[in-house]
């Protein structure tokens, strides 16, 4: 007996195939992108910027996510790149790296900047109160999506965004589970029908006790009443409607 799984082309089996595993790649995706772009970010406190000018290419070329985490002044050293504002309270701010250490008027640290793709350093060093925070990590040409987001609504675009791939990450992961205990009970139902013997109902040869076809066949497949048959030295009683027929003695 045949089976929708037997039965079953190689190349929808393929396209099943290949279908769990886009959305095997799918969830990946945005469960990273989530990790990456927005759950990291709001856990650790950081902040996130996109890069605008070509002053720190082309390892941060225009479009590069920057995730800048807060760090205390006198952690920072040469070669860190930072995140500090132009001018303290006001919120434009640049990204560049830290090319020397000094020491200001008061004896707080100052700190020398430069673009990666600059010939001069910064004109003014940068003061602790300027400082936003240290680059974390940086994602390259996401930042084109920030900034299509607009800074205002950046904040609670991204927390809806969370919010949907893990809900679309979810999804998946049911759907794959569901697919797999389906496929999981197949072949059960296919031993269970492939066991079944066939039950065999014709009533004239049931009438007459002959089964020619069944020839070596255990009878015991047949039903629940013996099939009686007639002998010289035996007294059955013969009123089974599969008894053979009667001997007169």
């Amino acid at each position: 007996m045949s089976t929708g799984r037997s039965n079953t082309s190689p190349a929808l089996r393929a396209l099943k195939f290949t279908g769990s595993a886009l959305s095997l790649v799918a969830m990946s995706a945005a469960a990273l992108a989530a990790l990456v772009l927005i759950i990291v970010p709001l856990l650790t406190g950081s902040q996130t910027y996109s890069v605008l000018t070509n002053s720190m290419a082309p390892k941060y070329a225009p479009g590069t996510f920057l995730v800048v985490k807060p760090a205390p002044a006198d952690t920072l050293q040469v070669g860190d790149v930072i995140t500090y504002q132009i001018e303290s309270g006001d919120p434009t701010v640049i990204t560049h790296r830290i090319i020397g250490v000094g020491a200001g008027q008061s004896g707080e640290r100052v700190f020398t900047t430069q673009g990666d793709n600059n010939d001069l350093a910064d004109e003014f060093p940068v003061q602790e109160v300027q400082i936003r925070g240290k680059l974390s990590y940086a994602v390259p040409y996401v930042g084109f999506i920030a900034n299509g987001l607009g800074n205002s609504d950046r904040g609670a675009i991204a927390q809806w965004a969370a919010v949907g791939l893990l809900g679309y990450g979810i999804v998946l992961l049911v759907r794959g589970s569901l697919e797999k205990k389906r496929r999981g009970t197949e072949p059960e139902l296919d031993a269970v029908l492939l066991d079944m013997p066939a039950r065999i109902d014709t009533p004239a040869q049931e009438r007459d006790g002959s089964f020619p076809h069944l020839h070596g066949t255990d009878v015991s497949l047949m039903g629940d009443d013996p099939l009686l048959h007639d002998c010289d030295h035996c007294d059955h009683e013969t009123s089974s409607r599969h008894a053979a027929k009667s001997v007169a003695v």
